[in-house]
This record gives C-alpha cells, sequence and structure tokens, in this order.
C-alpha cells in the first residue's frame, strides 16, 4: 500500500527564523525585541528598519545556523514511521540559502534522504496529500490538504487548519492514520 505522503516548510516550521531573526536584529542593532513584534504583519515590516530581514536573509550563515524548532526533530522521525516526508523550501529567492539549508538539513535531519528535499520557487507545483507550512500563499494553493503552522505573520489568518506546534502535527496526523478526517 502507497504510503500518504506529506510536505514540510523550512523556515517558520522546521527552522524557528522568528528567533533567528531577532537574534540576528539584537547582535546587529543592539536592541531586543519579543516574539510578539511579528503578530499580524509580515515579517519584513516587523523590524523598526525595515531591509533588516532582507539584510539577514541575504547573509552567508543566516540560513545554516537556524534554530530548529522545538520539537521538530523528534516529530518529523515519528511521522516518517507512517508517511512519506518530503522537506519543501521556497529557497531559489535566495540563493545563498540552497547549499546551506542542505547542510542544515543533514546536521538535523540526517534519517531525510537527499531524494525527498525539494528546493522550489513556486510550492503550487507541490502534490502532496498534506502541506505543512506557515504562508497562506503556499498553502492556499496546496493539492492536498493544507497545515497552517503557527507564525507570529499568520495569527490572523483562520481558513486552513491550524497546528500551533509540533505536538499538534503529530494529533492531526494522527487522526489520519486512525481514519478521522482532517479538515480541509
Amino acid at each position: 500500500m502507497k504510503r500518504k505522503t506529506i510536505g514540510i516548510d523550512m523556515d517558520g516550521v522546521l527552522a524557528d527564523i522568528e528567533a533567528h531573526w531577532l537574534n540576528w536584529y539584537e547582535r546587529d542593532y543592539g536592541v531586543r525585541f519579543g516574539p510578539e513584534i511579528f503578530l499580524g504583519v509580515k515579517e519584513s515590516e516587523a523590524f523598526p528598519d525595515k531591509e533588516a530581514v532582507l539584510k539577514f536573509v541575504h547573509s552567508p550563515g543566516f540560513f545554516r545556523t537556524l534554530p530548529v524548532m522545538e520539537g521538530a526533530v523528534a516529530a518529523v522521525k515519528k511521522l516518517s514511521e507512517d508517511f512519506e516526508i518530503y522537506i519543501v523550501s521556497a529557497a531559489m529567492e535566495f540563493p545563498l540559502s540552497l547549499f546551506e539549508k542542505r547542510e542544515w538539513l543533514a546536521e538535523h535531519f540526517p534519517f531525510i534522504s537527499w531524494k525527498n528535499i525539494i528546493f522550489c520557487g513556486n510550492k503550487s507545483i507541490i502534490d502532496t496529500d498534506y502541506l505543512i507550512d506557515d504562508h497562506c500563499k503556499n498553502l492556499d494553493h496546496c493539492k492536498g490538504s493544507p497545515i497552517m503552522f503557527t507564525a507570529g505573520h499568520n495569527t490572523n489568518h483562520t481558513h486552513h487548519t491550524r497546528a500551533n506546534n509540533w505536538q499538534e502535527v503529530l494529533t492531526l496526523m494522527e487522526a489520519d492514520r486512525c481514519g478521522t478526517a482532517i479538515c480541509r
């Protein structure tokens, strides 16, 4: 029997990019903000210096040093027992990120084969049974069932099934495994 597939985004889902932006902003600007700065706004508009996020994502080492989202490694390992897992990242927008993201995945998720890593420019081509992502622009065109991973910028969006953390993702996927439908 063919296993169902899950596409999983990297930034904001596997990697805690918000915490990283906060740390880099403090390092470069000497000002510490809390995660509430991202609530309801695009990441690029969160900081007083509107160019900071763009500067960071174009800086060598930024993507390679991202912290892992709490619970992500154990949850993805658990999911891989019942589902075919694909890591899906719109990495083409930031060319420096390609190598760094591949190295990051090899370090933190060595059990994911290189054959299951998809770096693309547009996620609408992804045809997995589920897509776990923090951006509605990717979930709105999902061919399967979208699961919105909570991030500051998406707190005001309510039109996708939401998971606030990796434990909630496991609960949703357990419902699928047991035959209970996940809302679309």
